[in-house]
């Protein structure tokens, strides 16, 4: 009989390998940027920079640190790792009915949580932005009595979805981005004039395109993948179970540590509030600089906690450590080299959002802040996978202090270079605060002889940040002697200027050795 064909890349059914699934993941996160970038663009163009967009912005922080400080951030992270250790006794009804355990419990008192927050809104809104006017302070607590439901979304399809990636399926977590940032866009596009006007358009209708990509992205895309994958779910609230409390007990440190990687985004909005349009510029880079770090860092830190999940709880540790270092190694290079390509075309890449109520001013500041936040690109990179190598080994305590202590040491930072530089000063201390947060999650995963800082590969690293200097060094020479003024001079400056900065990278990499390319030519 002839062989059962194999489940494609994009089957619901495929089971991929770590190469595979990052291939997958970084496709997802290239077309979720550009449809995040689609998103900024439209953002932008209907509602410009000011107060209203700022309440926007704002108002995503209470929701988030709700989800944050609640279920750990991200449910999947210490889901996953416990997940896989059930599973490798071969008891999958028991998985099942831990996913059940946890999902109720956590259903039950985060729904709670957020009526308590629908409630306490406002003073949250008077404390934390204590510098926005009363008008863009209401409108800052309407938008985020509007935002607080998608937490339960969010945290209800972590949960299903970690059964996927367990499994090593990864096409649901690859849909849900792009269709939350669908939902954002069609929300705008579909309501922004009938809930207002031409001239005034409601930024409600944005709210409402989150709730629906939350919905639909998040829980109703992996209930569907879950149930397809045999998930027997059993709906029975019980905040003593045994895999609830195993799953608190791993969560716990997360909840109440602090991660400047998150954090960070909550810092730039209570300073940024003191400035009109700040908060929306600084998220206008930030947006433009989450592009090729989707691509380029979260999709490889996704896709790698299952693997590292399974390395560790088979106690292979020489290969934990090779893996993990490999992995580092090779997104700091790559990382290094896009950060070339974003500081030498930050202005025209930033010209992208100029338009309607958006000006010229707007777009140069923006340019300004991505640049400085494109310098540590590589940093945001490492950090997600050394902190997943943290996750798979079932340790959540150490690095929450690490994070908690440097959060708490890099606000000075933050509030000092913002009082003496203004907002391009807190581009500055973030870039400050995750080079403490990285290094430090480094060192200690050596002092845990987990991930061995010997073992990356500071020769390609070298290789790569003299490629990555002299690319910016021709770029910039060669592209800031053209005067662009408009969109089709800035297109076509941003086409010679990549092609440019790609062929002294590629030229340097082969002069020096470098293995680099041939290893990303292999995997694509």
């Amino acid at each position: 009989m002839p062989d059962t064909p194999k489940p494609g890349l994009f089957s619901l059914r495929h089971q991929h390998s770590a190469k595979s699934a990052t291939l997958l993941l970084m496709i997802s996160s290239l077309l979720s940027g550009i449809l995040g970038l689609v998103r900024t663009k439209y953002i932008a163009y209907v509602f410009g920079a000011g107060h209203t967009t700022d309440a926007y912005n704002a108002a995503f922080q209470l929701p988030d640190m709700l989800s944050y400080f609640l279920v750990g951030g991200v449910a999947s992270i210490t889901l996953v790792s416990m997940l896989s250790r059930i599973r490798e006794t071969g008891d999958e009804d028991a998985a099942d009915r831990a996913l059940s355990a946890v999902l109720v419990a956590m259903l039950f008192v985060l729904g709670i949580v957020t009526l308590l927050a629908e409630l306490l809104a406002p003073l949250y809104t008077r404390i934390f932005f204590n510098k926005l006017d009363p008008d863009t302070a209401a409108l800052c607590t309407h938008l985020t009595r509007l935002l607080l439901p998608a937490q339960l979304f969010f945290f209800a399809g972590g949960v299903l979805g970690s059964r996927l990636l367990v499994r090593k399926i990864f096409l649901y977590q690859a849909v849900t981005p792009l269709i939350y940032n669908l939902g954002i866009i069609l929300g705008g596009v579909l309501l922004a004039t009938r809930l207002g006007t031409p001239e005034h358009p409601s930024i409600d209708s944005l709210a409402y395109g989150v709730l629906g990509g939350a919905f639909i992205g998040s829980l109703v895309i992996n209930a569907i993948g879950a149930h397809r994958s045999g998930l027997r779910f059993t709906p029975t609230l019980n905040l003593r179970h045994p895999a609830f409390l195993e799953w608190l007990r791993l969560s716990l440190p997360l909840m109440v540590g602090v991660s400047l990687a998150m954090a960070d985004k909550w810092i730039l909005a209570h300073y940024a509030a003191a400035d009109k349009g700040g908060i929306t510029l600084l998220n206008n880079a930030k947006a433009l600089f989450n592009a090729p770090l989707s691509v380029i860092g979260m999709a490889a830190g996704a896709a790698s906690l299952p693997f590292f999940s399974s390395l560790y709880a088979q106690n292979r540790l020489f290969d934990f450590n090779e893996a993990v270092s490999r992995s580092i190694s090779r997104l700091i290079a790559v990382s290094l080299l896009a950060s070339a390509w974003l500081v030498a075309l930050a202005i025209p890449v930033t010209d992208f959002l100029r338009g309607g109520r958006l000006n010229r001013a707007d777009s140069l500041a923006t340019a300004q802040y991505l640049a400085l936040f494109a310098l540590s690109l590589a940093l945001w990179s490492a950090q997600g996978i050394y902190a997943r190598a943290f996750y798979a080994a079932r340790n959540t305590l150490t690095p929450a202090i690490s994070g908690t202590v440097v959060t708490l040491l890099s606000i000075p930072i933050y509030a000092l270079l913002f009082h003496h530089i203004g907002v391009a000063g807190l581009a500055i201390a973030s870039d400050i605060g995750i080079l403490a947060h990285t290094l430090a999650l480094a060192a200690l995963l050596h002092r845990a002889h987990l991930v061995s800082i010997a073992s990356l590969d500071y020769l390609e690293l070298g290789r790569a940040l003299l490629a990555s200097v002299i690319a910016y060094v021709a770029t910039w020479q060669v592209i800031s002697r053209i005067p662009a003024h408009g969109y089709l001079a800035d297109a076509l400056v941003l086409l010679l200027g990549t092609a440019l900065w790609a062929a002294t990278a590629a030229l340097t990499l082969r002069i020096t050795g470098s293995p680099l390319l041939q290893q990303l030519r292999k995997r694509a």
